[in-house]
């Protein structure tokens, strides 16, 4: 009786493993772009066999070749029939009709993990591929692709959002065990959240790269060599402090509520770099209201620098 409960508990480890971690998958990859070319050598990586791609343009095709060698190009149809694992690596927009084109081919079978990789897009854009039987998982890596091999070493310093249906958790985890193989860690991001949670990553990450590029062309227009190398260890430092300590971090003219070196700024980005101007008024008062809302600048303080920011004269010469 004894050896039968010891065979019967060691018959279920296995099972109750698999449950945290996916048996050896065969994977297709659509299409072999920055991400899915990428994600694909991850899970190749871990084990995972990737067994077909799909691409069209020459850089799909020599990133296929870099990364993902000796992998089939194929139709994504074509791909997707090969695979137990989907990953369906596209811009946001093609999307919905790249799911619906798979189910109207009958290319997705049950039983198939199917994962698509953007981040505003939640599970509801997988719900044809469910119907057919498949398992939906968004999983968004929180990171830029250059689609080279260092961002395999990226994917493990990163994290990727994770979502899958609410109230299956044998899907979370298996969407968890993903990520981690990849090497980055999980973070579960409920469905409802998903639209809030890229327009946060948006702004940080997309208008981050606007402004310091903004930074560095004005500092080129000062006549200033090496721009980017003299503010790197500024902006490196204001990153972490900001990542460390919040609003406790915030320095500055705004923040220290100097109201005459706020308006020379206006009158000289009025005058030599008029298209950053805007910006600068919308992040300084932005400041202001996060400086006020930290104990760092007074209310009266706060409503003079609004106020001069907010006047259409300043910092145009010609008014």
């Amino acid at each position: 009786m004894e050896r039968e409960q010891r065979e019967s508990a060691n018959h279920e480890r296995p099972q109750a493993h698999a449950m945290m971690r996916p048996a050896r998958l065969a994977v297709g990859v659509v299409s072999a772009g920055r991400v899915g070319s990428v994600l694909g050598a991850a899970l190749a990586r871990a084990g995972h066999t990737v067994v077909a791609a799909s691409g069209l343009s020459a850089a799909s095709l020599a990133r296929a070749e870099r990364l993902l060698p000796d992998v089939p190009i194929l139709p994504p149809d074509e791909t997707v029939r090969r695979a137990d694992l989907v990953v369906l690596a596209l811009p946001d927009d093609a999307l919905a009709g790249m799911v619906r084109g798979l189910v109207a081919t009958k290319s997705l079978r049950p039983g198939q993990i199917v994962v698509h990789t953007s981040g505003a897009q939640g599970i509801d854009v997988l719900a044809p591929a469910a119907e057919a039987g498949a398992l939906p998982l968004a999983l968004h890596p929180v990171m830029t692709f250059t689609g080279r091999a260092e961002d395999l070493e990226r994917l493990a310093a990163c994290s990727i959002g994770v979502t899958a249906m609410a109230d299956d958790e044998a899907a979370w985890n298996v969407g968890e065990a993903l990520a981690v193989e990849m090497g980055a860690e999980p973070v579960r991001i409920p469905d409802s959240a998903r639209a809030l949670y890229h327009a946060a990553l948006t702004h940080g990450a997309n208008h981050l790269m606007t402004l310091v590029a903004d930074c560095a062309e004005v500092l080129r227009e000062a006549g200033i060599g090496h721009s980017e190398r003299l503010v790197a260890p500024l902006l490196s430092a204001a990153l972490d402090n900001v990542l460390r300590h919040g609003d406790r971090a915030l320095t500055g003219p705004v923040a220290r509520g100097d109201i005459g070196t706020v308006r020379k700024h206006l009158e000289v980005l009025g005058d030599r770099a008029p298209d950053v101007a805007p910006a600068y008024r919308a992040l300084a008062k932005r400041t202001a209201e996060r400086s006020v809302a930290a104990g760092l600048l007074d209310t009266a303080a706060a409503k003079e620098l609004t106020d001069l920011l907010d006047d259409p004269a300043e910092g145009h010469p010609d008014q």
